[in-house]
């Protein structure tokens, strides 16, 4: 047990010294030119599972609210209602999804990546 926790360890630390230059990416901020290293990257990954996880409850208020905003109130009290029971356990667990896999950096499967970004589009996966 103690060598498999041992090289398990070891593997992990080897994956974060390794993975941060192969995973940079550039990206424009402020006109300048930046790299988005491997650190950086899984911490945005980690926040943004954190943060979808706490928040997920938000999507049933937000899907009713926008539901009967473009369709009428019966049917945001109800489809809605619906809706945003499944937005808000997609949210949550994509969050946690991603909090727990944060140190393999992908880019967020929910659109927006918060709640509150753009708050009157519905919420997309992919």
């Amino acid at each position: 047990m103690k060598k498999l926790v041992t090289l398990l360890l070891s593997l992990t630390v080897l994956f974060f010294l390794v993975s941060q230059t192969a995973m940079a990416q550039s990206y424009t901020m402020y006109g300048e030119k930046m790299e988005k290293n491997y650190p950086t990257m899984a911490g945005e990954k980690l926040m943004n599972g954190l943060v979808n996880t706490a928040t997920g409850w938000v999507e049933l208020p937000k899907t009713v609210i926008l539901t009967s905003q473009r369709d009428g109130a019966p049917y945001g009290l109800t489809v809605g209602l619906l809706t945003g029971l499944i937005h808000t356990v997609g949210r949550t667990v994509l969050g946690a999804l991603d909090a727990v896999t944060f140190f393999i950096p992908t880019s967020p499967v929910v659109s927006p990546p918060y709640i509150w970004q753009d708050f009157h589009k519905e919420t997309t996966y992919g």
